[in-house]
């Protein structure tokens, strides 16, 4: 590896791992990650000696803590065309991911959110730890939720998906797995076992292999915010989109069990963006309709170039990583939100190529 590499790859036995190195960054993704990424993992997919691909972050705070925000934003003030890259790169690297012919563990500890959540999701094998927080926070920053997760998170059960991408809000291991967007927990102490039983299964490995290794070393993850609010979460979340939860969740009276969980997530809905809300409920409406990643995918892209376009994300953007004073002012909270254009907004786009999948007649990893 180069000193100034930002992924690390090395194999030990069957295993080929590949290790986000940017800790002081959370492991935020860049362009040049992702292509360093989709260059190793084509390596050990095609390296007949490694029968199991991992996926995990440098560092003890996070696995990934999405993509890097600032770079977008700057790319979409100059028109520089790199965060169209970088999406049009990440979200097929994303497919192939889904679609990859070797066994895929994601070990998902500590932050996992956004871009890190795209690396995770998708694939077969699904590793939580005790130390896993996990968000889709876009709607907070003027974005949607991309990298698959108008795929992903609409088959969620009892609404969770759509708790998790109308809120943004962060959730737990155990929350994660009951969402159905990780498999299992294991504690953080035994992930350099796990990844050494990892490499002593013999070449090929099978994805019964594998799970019959993580489950050696699971445990059950303390309950968390799901298991305590199921109920209310379903009544509300299924119901439609924001306005429509708001509404349930504001109809809770004193004494309710879930009072306290109502009040605040009605106060957290009221400070996302009134566009990313509107548009994230349409994305996750036609992603429960799709059968293909791929089709979401391409959506995503389209819906994120757009983004680039809209002031809530640089507004956003401001009050979260820029100035960080947490409170933004929306442009679209007047009625601009009501006026999104949902066919121009999915319309190609002239001149910015759609995501390219290159595995996409692969069938993809199943939960």
């Amino acid at each position: 590896m180069n000193a100034d590499e930002t992924v690390i790859r090395r194999r030990e036995g069957g295993l080929g791992r590949l290790v986000l190195d940017r800790p002081q960054a959370l492991n935020a993704l860049n362009l040049r990650m992702i292509r360093e990424l989709q260059a190793a993992f084509d390596g050990f997919l095609g390296d007949p000696d490694v029968g199991v691909v991992s996926l995990e972050g440098a560092g003890p705070r996070g696995f990934c803590a999405g993509g890097d925000i600032r770079a977008v934003h700057a790319s979409g003030r100059s028109a520089s065309g790199e965060a169209e890259a970088f999406w049009r790169e990440e979200y097929a690297f994303i497919a192939d991911l889904a679609h990859a012919d070797k066994p895929v563990v994601a070990l998902m500890d500590g932050i996992v959110m956004g871009g890190g959540a795209g690396l995770s999701m998708h694939v077969a094998h699904r590793v939580v730890t005790e130390r896993t927080r996990f968000a889709m926070p876009e709607v907070g920053i003027g974005f949607l939720p991309d990298v698959g997760a108008t795929f992903r998170l609409p088959r969620s059960p009892g609404g969770l998906g759509r708790y998790l991408a109308l809120t943004g809000n962060t959730v737990g291991p155990a929350d994660v797995i009951a969402a159905g967007l990780a498999d299992a927990q294991v504690p953080a102490a035994r992930l350099g076992e796990l990844a050494a039983a990892l490499a002593a299964l013999s070449v090929p490995a099978s994805n019964a292999d594998v799970r019959s290794v993580i489950a050696s070393f699971a445990t059950e993850p303390a309950p968390g915010l799901f298991a305590a609010q199921a109920e209310t979460i379903r009544v509300a979340f299924t119901a439609g989109g924001a306005a429509a939860a708001a509404a349930v969740l504001a109809k809770i009276g004193p004494g309710h069990p879930s009072e306290s969980f109502g009040a605040e997530t009605c106060a957290l809905l009221a400070t996302r963006s009134p566009f990313s809300l509107r548009l994230t409920e349409t994305l996750l409406d036609l992603g429960a309709a799709s059968n293909r990643l791929e089709d979401c995918l391409v959506r995503e892209f389209r819906a994120a170039c757009h983004c680039l376009t809209v002031e809530d994300f640089y507004e956003g953007v401001r009050a979260a990583v820029i100035d960080k004073d947490r409170r933004p002012r929306w442009p679209s909270a007047g009625d601009g939100a009501a006026d999104l254009d949902i066919d121009r907004v999915l319309s190609p786009i002239a001149g910015t190529p759609d995501p390219v999948f290159a595995r996409a007649d692969r069938p993809p990893a199943h939960h």
